[in-house]
């Protein structure tokens, strides 16, 4: 079988100067990974004696099922005052997972420009159409839940509470207002949230008192937990509709038994963290201010973000890997977004904050960008 099709689209990418490639990670200063609260640097969760299956044997609904998975989702979605939970093995499929089957024919989905690849993804599969809203916009969200009320027999609103991107936080109490106006029902992915936003980091939905009032919310292990899956927490209702029409989790070998006690070990710890989560946000005030100071070149922006991501637009895919090469040759590992991961011109640096970080580590780096 020829090849030559796959050579020519690989061969577009490094003309667009797009290629990427794999990196190992060397001992530079973390700016751009997503161990927001270092569980994972500092080794916070012990591994040691952990006991437990490392192969689930086969899919929940045959031989992967197992008490220890079910009690994980019991007291995480008690944690997080939701109804039910279910545990999916990453925040892709999690997405993929809900909204390729959730959503109906005669449905309309609305969602943020900004949403998550993996939603996106999750959208095409579902026979909904499919309709986005500008970024953060609530006056264009309640202009097209106006329109889609007329014809949807459901309607469906899908955001992130942080987005993984330009690290801004969505004004969700104004999106769920708008919501209830039009019996819309509100999907949010609280994957950059968790960990970080609220007094013990249990995402923006809790931190608002909204929780009675989404109709899904989903929860990653990945980041800030340092472990690995992910959650969608709502209604038993919808747990049991997962698990009779969710194809990922229907046709996935279920997470083993060390990577649940690894997401068990996290949630017990990642609440106390209060230090931690106090001292990022210090850093974040400190890093705004010291790289404000030292902005000069008109056509880099910088992104307006509380959160741990920040990010500092430098448009075309070149530049962007010139500077973050020049950053990374300086032992400071920031990594280029590129396009087309991002829209073309909005190519960035995205800077991850940590609470591991120090002023120095960040004043260096402010230094070497000025």
């Amino acid at each position: 079988m020829s090849k030559t099709f796959l050579d020519k689209k690989l061969k577009e990418r490094k003309v667009l100067n797009a290629f990427r490639s794999l990196k190992i990670s060397s001992e530079t200063i973390d700016l751009s990974s997503n161990d927001y609260l270092g569980i994972t640097k500092n080794k916070l969760i012990d591994t040691k004696d952990r006991k437990g299956d490392h192969s689930s044997t086969g899919s929940r609904l045959l031989s992967g099922n197992y008490k220890l998975i079910e009690e994980a989702e019991n007291f995480i979605a008690t944690i997080h005052k939701a109804e039910a939970g279910l545990i999916f093995n990453s925040g892709y499929d999690a997405n993929i997972g809900l909204l390729s089957c959730v959503p109906q024919k005669d449905d309309v989905i609305l969602y943020d420009e900004l949403i998550h690849a993996s939603a996106r993804d999750g959208m095409r599969l579902s026979f909904a159409s499919t309709q986005r809203f500008k970024h953060n916009n609530v006056a264009d969200l309640k202009e097209k839940l106006k329109q889609a009320r007329s014809s949807a027999k459901e309607i469906f609103v899908v955001t992130e509470s942080v987005f993984s991107m330009d690290g801004d936080i969505a004004p969700l109490k104004l999106i769920q207002e708008s919501c209830a106006q039009y019996e819309a029902h509100l999907i949010v992915d609280e994957a950059h949230a968790t960990g970080i936003i609220g007094a013990q980091g249990f995402g923006l939905v809790l931190h608002l008192g909204l929780e009675d009032n989404c109709f899904a919310r989903l929860h990653t292990f990945g980041k800030a937990c340092g472990a690995h899956g992910a959650i969608i927490l709502g209604s038993e209702e919808l747990r049991q509709y997962l698990i009779n029409f969710s194809r990922p989790f229907i046709y996935s070998t279920a997470l083993p038994e060390t990577s649940v006690q690894a997401i068990l070990s996290s949630y017990q710890i990642f609440p106390s963290l209060n230090n931690e989560r106090a001292h990022l946000k210090d850093l974040i005030s400190f890093f705004k201010l010291s790289i404000n100071k030292g902005a000069s070149n008109q056509q880099v922006k910088i992104l307006q973000s509380e959160t741990a991501i920040q990010g500092m637009i430098i448009p075309g895919n070149e530049n962007v890997k010139a500077v973050a090469l020049r950053l990374q040759n300086n032992n400071l590992d920031v990594r280029p977004i590129l396009y087309p991961s991002v829209p073309k011109l909005r190519e960035r640096l995205r800077i991850v904050l940590h609470s591991f970080n120090t002023k120095e580590e960040i004043a260096m780096l402010c230094n070497a960008l000025a």
